[in-house]
């Protein structure tokens, strides 16, 4: 069953910055593009590498392995080249009360 799960407070997130997030057996990575949030998977679909040391490019709002340089769109979680293939799963955001929460 999918539940709400507060992460942070809004302005410990700055815009351009992106951290890592557990809850549970999930591994979850939250970025502030524009102060727009997101949050994927935070392990890359090919490589057991963790996105939140990648790179975040935030014109195109991607994501960027830091061990094979595939980059993923975070709105979608589609990978935009190779060697990763598989997309990243996605949470819905939500900004309540000054926090960030997540829909896992």
């Amino acid at each position: 069953m999918a539940a709400w799960v507060k992460v942070c407070e809004v302005k410990t997130l700055n815009n351009g910055e992106m951290i890592d997030f557990d809850h549970d057996e999930k591994k979850i990575l939250v970025a502030n593009i524009n102060n727009k949030i997101y949050a994927t998977d935070k392990i890359c679909t090919h490589a057991y590498a963790d996105l939140s040391t990648g790179f975040l490019n935030e014109d195109e709002k991607t994501v960027t392995c830091p061990l094979h340089m595939s980059r993923f769109n975070l709105e979608s979680g589609v990978p935009e080249n190779l060697p990763a293939e598989e997309p990243l799963k996605t949470y819905s955001t939500e900004l309540r009360d000054g926090w960030i929460h997540i829909l896992i």
